[in-house]
This record gives structure tokens, sequence and C-alpha cells, in this order.
């Protein structure tokens, strides 16, 4: 870019906040760096943002969807992802357009603020389409054990027509396969903390009739020609495909600061945020990236993923016609 190598400044957060912001301050007041990215979790994105935001850097976060956070960070973090409340939205038209979905059972991670605004927005955006929620509950992240949960929801008088659980990558498997043996065969709806092969791999069978939100298919087969291309070319340099759309995100996410520095014209951090907010249009691998004015979350579609004969396939690309606010 502009004559020169881009130069990647890799630090190992540890999924710890204090070892993530001696790592930021690193890189803001050590390494130079003209802007940050990474992680896909919002706890782990404010334990760097506000540090790089001090420095005059952008962050961009590949991965972490909560919408709340351009306001958090004002005018420095951006989001090269959707945000929950469109995801969520488009989960929601989905289940009642798609699956005629009416009533639905509401299973949240309260240990998460990820899990608890995905179903928040869930249910906001159900409930406006004409559906009702029959019964909410909770567990916390790490829980082994749903009998609890699973004898509500088997004592309603009424079955619900869908099931969504807001649940991250490391109890998706566990709670689906729990909620199968229990005999409840209802589909299952949830976002893309479900794009794991973990969830086929622990529920097996059971995964069968679960849909999920995501960023893009990433099946070198039924993929866009974007995902097939970038599948074959991960192939080759690390010799294992990728696991799922993040792993797109994170490429999209240099691709987004390498274009926005080309605009530019220069590597001065204020030119590129400049830049980078005026981005349209910009193809990438989980879609195209726009950014509108006084927005920093990408306007993009939503993959809806059903797992069919032990595999993730393309439900349907939803753009939700009504999204919560954030």
């Amino acid at each position: 870019m502009l004559g020169k190598q881009i130069e990647l400044v890799a630090y190992d957060g540890k999924t710890d906040a204090a070892t993530i912001g001696n790592s930021a301050t690193q890189l803001a007041q050590t390494d130079k760096v003209v802007a940050m990215f990474g992680f896909s979790d919002s706890d782990m994105t404010m334990a760097a943002a506000p540090i790089a935001a001090k420095a005059g850097v952008v962050f961009v976060t590949s991965g972490a969807t909560s919408p709340k956070l351009p306001d958090q960070v004002p005018e420095y973090l951006y989001l090269a992802c959707f945000g929950d409340n469109v995801q969520a939205a488009a989960a929601a038209e989905y289940s009642v357009n798609a699956l005629g979905a009416k009533s639905v059972y509401l299973l949240v991670d309260k240990g998460m603020e990820y899990t608890l605004l995905l179903g928040k927005y869930f249910q906001e955006r159900f409930v406006e389409l004409g559906g009702k929620v029959v019964l909410e509950d909770n567990y916390q992240t790490g829980d082994k054990d749903f009998s609890a949960q699973l004898t509500k929801l088997k004592g309603l008088k009424a079955k619900p027509d869908l099931l969504f659980i807001s649940s991250g990558p490391d109890d998706v498997g566990t709670i689906v396969k729990q909620v199968r043996d229990a005999g409840i065969a209802q589909p299952i709806m949830g976002g893309d903390g479900y794009d794991t092969p973990l969830l086929v791999e622990v529920a097996g069978a059971g995964a069968e009739n679960v849909y999920f939100t995501t960023h893009s298919l990433m099946d070198a087969d039924l993929g866009s020609d974007a995902v097939k291309k970038f599948i074959a070319a991960y192939q080759a340099e690390f010799k294992n495909p990728p696991e799922n759309a993040f792993a797109g995100l994170g490429y999209d996410t240099v691709k987004l600061l390498a274009d926005a520095i080309k605009r530019a014209g220069s590597a001065d951090p204020k030119a590129i945020r400049t830049a980078l907010q005026a981005t349209k249009g910009l193809a990438g691998v989980t879609g195209e990236i726009s950014f509108q004015p006084g927005s920093r979350i990408p306007q993009k579609g939503v993959t809806v993923i059903r797992v069919k004969g032990g595999k993730f396939t393309l439900a349907q690309e939803v753009v939700p016609q009504k999204v919560p606010q954030p």
C-alpha cells in the first residue's frame, strides 16, 4: 500500500481484559500502528478500543456484533460485521415468514452481553410481527445440566412453534443435544454463536432442524464465488479450511482498512478514519460493506443457515425489513 508493505503487529490477548489493555497500549505507544482491529467479543473489544481512540487511532472489530459499541467509543470504533439487532431481526422475520412460527420459547445465556442483546432484539421484532413468547428462561455460561429449564418447557400446555436459544459457541452443542434427548423436536433458532463445528460435533443428529443467523455460508461447494475463492486461498495458506465465517470477517476487516488507506492516499490515522467512514460498496467475503453518514456499523445482509444431513446449508439470505433500535 502506498509503495510500502503492510506490517501486521499481532498480540495474544488471552481473553483477558488486562492483557488486552496492555497490548493495545503497546500497539499505540511503542509500535505506533496506524490502525487496530480484532476480536469477536464486545468485552474484549472494549478493553482495547478506548486505548486506540485515546491515541487517535481507529479500532475495527471483526466480529463483535453489539450495536451499542460505536456509541461507547465515539468516532473511533467501527464494526466490519452487522449488529445483533440486525441478525436478530432477520432471525425473527425468517421464523415468522419462512417457518410459520407464531409462538416461541426463549432461552438466554444471562452471562454474556451478546446473548442478552440477541435475545432482547429477537423478542422485540418477533412480538412486533404478531408472535408470542410463551416462556422465558435463562442459564449461566458454562452450565452443563439444562434439565430444570427443559422440565419447565415440557410442562407447557401449549407447545411453542419454535425455540430461540441465545447461546455462545461453547454451550450450544450441549444445549441442543439435551433438548433433543428430552424429546423436544421443534425447530431451534439462534445467532452467529452457533457458527461452530461444535454444534454438530456435540449435538450429533440432534442438530437437525436447527437454524441460525451468521455472516456467510463458508462452504467450498455451496458458498458464494467470493467464499469459494477465500476458502481455496485459506486452505493453501494454512493447510486446513476456515472453521467458520469469522475467518472471512477477519479477512474483510484487513481489506476494509487497506481500502481506506488506499483511498486516503495516506497512512495518517486521521485520514484513514475519514476514508473509512466514506466506504461504499466494498466487496468482501462476508458481503458488501458500506457505511452511512453518522453510522459506524455497515449495512449488510444476513445469512440464515439450516443444519441438514449434518451439514450447514443455506436457508436464505435476509435483509430485515425493520431493525430494533440498539
